[in-house]
């Protein structure tokens, strides 16, 4: 069965679950009545529930069904283990964004910026900062850096609806591979200028490096986050090897 086909089912499915008609901690309808439903094979039907259940939507429970493990917070909710960009992020959430391009220049990277991001002392980039809105708020500031080479033809009109919608859809590039590291630090003149800050003296930080499919390393992002309205979300699944002592 096409991809196209597939992925039709997994968005059905998982739209059926953020807005409720699967609700929390009920069983989705069985194998025989989706497989009719969506006159497809059992395979296809067992891909797509499979990719919900890696992103923590549903739990297959052997002999008994599929069980809705998915919930709606009240914080809007980005992925620590997934890839995804911002405006992905709040579609799926439901969430209204607008993102405003505060700064977009060309900069060739020095020492102190090769050491923050790992990209090599000379190499052209674009710096761009954007303050993301949600829902009107503004929660979000980020610092981007993309290797020019990568994203050429980058204009700051692309960088305020989607860059990634850009890379993918019209350069071709293939998004491989994002490593994160979340940390805590004291608010800036920048953060509280441009940030709801609600009184708090930190953000929470999100550094990310994110790679091509030939490992290139092509963009270091440093997201800047009002803590009030902050939550990563991960799913993980647990391994036992062997009895337990």
């Amino acid at each position: 069965m096409p991809k196209s086909r597939y992925n039709e089912i997994y968005q059905t499915l998982k739209e059926r679950i953020e807005t409720g008609d699967y609700p929390f901690q009920e069983l989705i309808p069985s194998e025989n009545t989706l497989v009719q439903e969506f006159d497809c094979s059992r395979n296809t039907l067992r891909r797509a529930v499979q990719a919900l259940s890696a992103e923590g939507y549903v739990q297959s429970m052997q002999g008994r069904g599929v069980r809705v493990i998915w919930q709606k917070r009240p914080n809007s909710q980005f992925l620590f283990g997934g890839v995804e960009s911002f405006t992905e992020a709040c579609k799926r959430n439901g969430i209204h964004q607008e993102t405003e391009v505060l700064r977009f220049e060309e900069r060739a990277v020095d020492t102190s910026l090769s050491r923050l991001t790992g990209m090599p002392e000379g190499t052209a980039v674009y710096y761009i900062e954007r303050l993301r809105r949600m829902d009107d708020v503004p929660l979000i500031l980020d610092h981007n850096y993309f290797l020019k080479e990568a994203a050429e033809g980058l204009t700051r009109e692309i960088a305020a609806q989607s860059i990634y919608a850009y890379l993918e859809n019209r350069l071709g590039l293939q998004i491989k591979t994002t490593r994160r590291v979340i940390t805590v630090e004291p608010v800036t003149e920048d953060d509280t200028a441009h940030l709801q800050m609600d009184g708090c003296n930190c953000v929470a930080v999100v550094s990310s490096s994110t790679y091509n499919s030939d490992g290139i390393l092509f963009e270091y992002t440093q997201s800047r986050h009002s803590p009030k309205h902050f939550e990563f979300h991960d799913v993980a699944q647990r391994k036992r090897d062997g009895a337990l002592s």
